[in-house]
């Protein structure tokens, strides 16, 4: 059978580009998207999935509780973890092969509100990936192509190996470095530049014998982006930022005050999927005016930003 390359096999893509930002799950400003500079309002959120649809019955378990009021996102958990912590639990129940869970982000997004169709977009200019994260096990990099394309190439998508480790492992790859499986002997055969160009999704899949694995997936950026050695190290523009900063928020109950803004600043309050909820004006010069009542809000995870002549301030927050 005459073998040939995918060049392109998808029903929609992205013809619009920006920076990759890399996501730090330490930075305090960051939340469960991840700005890829390809993606809409509705990509770059980061998203399980597992091997239920063939029998299986693995799963991720998280440290602690999701936010029941939005129980798709995982700001709680990058808020303790610093990344994107758990313990991928793998049972092959019913499968004909090894077990596996995996965590994603779409590059794009989808294709409208109501139809989750994922968009391709080129990620070419990223150049690869970085990676800081932690496993018990194996983890298996992959590039996602949108449901079309991964099932014409029986889902044997272009891949780099993350090997198991305890301690924080920083990882850096070019788009050459990922393969399809060795084992792959499909006539449909795509590389990893090749995969970049139409780039859906980016995965990190979890497949081993039954078990529990614990795993956390601390960054992620462009080949040249600004991974850390180490989980739990922010960004060194947010080190800087946080070292020189004098303005400080407080939460007392649902009163939010602020000290060290010595003008008006205009303070907005974003919820977790970045929509500004509470927007106003204080003047740090007014001893009785450098707070706002968030009295309104329900319980969850919030960013306050702050900006003005002389402050420019972010911080999350936590409401009960």
């Amino acid at each position: 059978m005459k073998k040939f390359l995918l060049t392109a096999l998808c029903a929609a893509t992205s013809t619009f580009a920006g920076p990759f930002e890399t996501w730090n799950g330490a930075d305090e400003d960051v939340y469960d998207q991840v700005q890829t500079g390809l993606n809409t309002e509705w990509g770059g959120f980061w998203f399980t999935y597992g091997d239920d649809g063939d029998g299986g019955a693995s799963m991720v378990h998280w440290d602690m509780p999701l936010n029941p009021e939005y129980p798709y996102t995982l700001d709680p958990i990058i808020y303790e973890c610093k990344g994107i912590c758990g313990t991928a639990m793998l049972n092959k129940w019913n499968l004909t092969y090894t077990p596996f869970v995996g965590l994603a982000f779409s590059v794009v997004g989808k294709l409208s509100e109501k139809d989750r169709t994922l968009v391709t977009g080129d990620a070419s200019s990223w150049g690869g990936l970085c990676v800081t994260y932690t496993s018990d096990t194996d983890i298996s990099l992959e590039l996602g192509l949108g449901e079309v394309t991964d099932s014409t190439i029986n889902y044997a998508n272009p891949a780099v190996p993350l090997p198991a480790s305890k301690t924080s492992n920083r990882m850096v790859f070019s788009w050459s470095d990922f393969k399809q499986p060795s084992s792959y002997d499909g006539a449909v055969k795509i590389e990893g530049e090749a995969a970049a160009k139409q780039l859906a999704m980016v995965k990190f899949k979890i497949q081993a014998e039954d078990g529990d694995y614990r795993f956390n997936i601390c960054a992620v950026g462009p080949k040249d982006g600004t991974c850390p050695e180490q989980c739990g190290t922010p960004s060194a523009g947010i080190q800087i930022a946080r070292g020189t900063s004098a303005v400080k928020a407080i939460l007392n109950g649902r009163m939010l005050g602020f000290t060290g803004i010595k003008s008006t600043a205009t303070v907005e309050v974003l919820n977790s999927l970045g929509q500004v909820v509470m927007k106003g004006v204080i003047n740090g010069a007014m001893d009785n005016a450098a707070t706002i009542s968030l009295a309104s809000l329900n319980a969850g995870i919030y960013m306050v930003r702050v900006s003005g002549k002389n402050v420019n301030f972010a911080k999350k927050i936590i409401l009960r």
